[in-house]
């Protein structure tokens, strides 16, 4: 497993006490990466005496899984990871996404969109991103009553009008632990959503107001998550909600070179504990591994 990182700033945000978290999705079980990035964030936290938190991501209907979210907990147990406080799940926080995303619509900076991926994949006029092919704006230009018209009969997300929320922030900027600082690009994402068709709230939007409601000021996420930093920049702006430390960290990749994957099946931590592997070992491998890639922590 192998990644390259730069070496980390000393500039930016300083918090006495760390208060982290891990929140992945019940989608399936635990590997190797999420134990990677867990350890980082329990690493964190306890070396300031602060606070790690776990939170279900479980806002997908279609995906999440009770069952999986006893595994997670189970593997992270027997990674001697600890957390403070009740397991937190999303989906029993949807009240707090309505309320943002009514901010939003009271701003004026929210709008409904009818467009499929498909319909967008195949525009013409949608240019690329960090993300791959940015929304081209298609339900923005809508009239009122053609967007009424339309809610009553069609499924329908919520895009953020990114231009004109730029327009009421100004320039953004925020801090990456390795990198620095970093001046956000908001733009180049397009008219992200922030609240699904299938569901009442978007990652962008969700992540973004749970950290804020929690206290979370120190992030620990992979570096496939450093570009989405400038949206959720953006939302913390218009919701006037404070901007964390940033430590994206490289991600593990196997012999091929993909990264470890749910999907490309990584090997789940339940397959290691089933086959003997001390968790101890393991932890203090992780540790080595994160020292080498040059992702340092800072000790206190």
């Amino acid at each position: 497993m192998t990644a390259s990182f730069a070496t980390p700033s000393s500039a930016g945000p300083n918090f006495t006490t760390r208060i982290s978290r891990f929140a992945p999705s019940p989608t399936g079980r635990l590997h190797l990466g999420h134990a990677f990035s867990a350890l980082a964030a329990h690493d964190l936290a306890r070396a300031s005496g602060g606070q790690f938190l776990l939170r279900i991501e479980d806002i997908d209907p279609t995906r999440a899984r009770p069952a999986h979210v006893d595994g997670i907990i189970t593997d992270l147990g027997w990674l001697g990871l600890t957390w403070d406080g009740p397991v937190v799940h999303q989906s029993q926080r949807l009240a707090l996404y309505v309320a943002a995303l009514d901010r939003l619509k009271a701003l004026g900076l929210a709008y409904p969109c009818f467009c499929t991926r498909a319909e967008i994949a195949a525009s013409a006029a949608a240019p690329h991103g960090p993300a791959g092919a940015v929304y081209p704006g298609t339900c923005r230009r809508l009239p009122a009553a053609e967007q009424a018209r339309r809610m009553a009969e069609t499924p329908y997300a919520w895009r953020l009008d990114m231009a004109a929320a730029m327009a009421r922030t100004g320039p953004l900027a925020w801090h990456d632990h390795a990198a620095g600082s970093i001046a956000a690009d908001p733009l180049a994402h397009g008219d992200v959503v922030i609240a699904r068709k299938d569901a009442p709230v978007s990652y962008h939007l969700a992540v973004t107001v749970d950290d804020a409601a929690q206290g979370v000021n120190c992030i620990v996420r992979g570096a496939d998550l450093f570009a989405a930093t400038d949206v959720h920049r953006m939302l913390q702006a218009l919701l006037a909600l404070p901007t964390p430390a940033y430590f994206h960290h490289p991600l593990l990749v196997d012999a091929a070179g993909r990264r470890l994957a749910k999907r490309d099946g990584a090997l789940p931590l339940a397959e290691l504990r089933a086959t003997g592997t001390d968790p101890a070992e393991l932890v203090a491998e992780l540790r080595a591994m994160r020292e080498a890639l040059g992702f340092i922590l800072p000790s206190a």
